[in-house]
């Protein structure tokens, strides 16, 4: 659709589902993967990290299925995971780049290492389901690599809530306190990380820095989902005269 202006050429309003309305659906879908998958798993016993191995061996015996169902739904919310930081990144880039900044772009990179690192987690559960159904135990040095892994992966949360937060606070696009909700989780998160042989080594209250800090980023990119699909649909070239 073109719109003309006085003494411009016509330029046509952007269509209804931009890309930044497509990454904050991607960043909805995102959440409800990743709740959903925990909802699947939790009930049913998922050892917490610092677990023993008779606990770990007993879960992946009895729950198998669920952990193949559960692992079912990480692809899609990798490819998700992506979409909305790149969409995000979109957003942000034109506003940084006339600042000098790269903020995006470290909370896109913090997300792209999110996923691999989660990647590992999911194989290895996978790789324990299976040897479970061939009746072997569970292998204690394996499951102390997920945990390792599991535990590490805040780092990587909190870089892409720490970039995206800043990014999105320097450029106006979303509220102080949304802000500062994801730095208090990229806190929380890193913490966490930064404690992982004590996390791993002993179940207590430690173990809910990263738990208080994960619930706090499914949080945060739901409402920056929201922001993204609220955003005006960008004004695209002129197409014609």
């Amino acid at each position: 659709m073109l719109r003309k202006q006085p003494g411009a050429a016509p330029v046509a309003t952007g269509p209804a589902t931009d890309f930044a309305r497509v990454s904050g659906l991607a960043a909805l879908g995102f959440a409800f993967l990743i709740v959903a998958g925990n909802v699947v798993l939790v009930p049913a016993g998922l050892p917490r990290t610092g677990s023993g191995i008779g606990e770990v061996d007993g879960f992946f015996r009895a729950h198998g299925d669920l952990v193949g169902l559960g692992s079912a739904l990480t692809p899609a919310a990798w490819i998700l995971a992506t979409l909305f930081g790149a969409g995000a990144v979109r957003v942000l880039w034109r506003s940084e780049r006339d600042r000098g900044e790269a903020w995006a772009l470290l909370g896109f990179a913090g997300l792209l290492l999110q996923n691999a690192v989660f990647a590992g987690v999911v194989a290895i559960r996978l790789a324990l389901a299976s040897t479970a159904a061939d009746g072997t135990g569970a292998d204690r040095g394996l499951w102390a690599l997920h945990d390792s892994l599991f535990t590490l992966n805040g780092t990587f949360l909190a870089l892409a809530l720490v970039g995206l937060s800043v990014g999105g606070l320097r450029a106006g696009l979303i509220r102080p306190w949304h802000g500062r909700w994801g730095l208090v989780a990229a806190v929380l998160l890193f913490g966490s990380a930064v404690l992982a042989p004590l996390v791993i080594d002993h179940t207590g209250p430690l173990g809910l820095l990263g738990l208080v800090g994960w619930l706090m980023w499914v949080v945060w990119i739901v409402v920056y989902g929201v922001v993204l699909m609220r955003r005006p649909p960008a004004a695209q070239p002129p197409t014609g005269v």
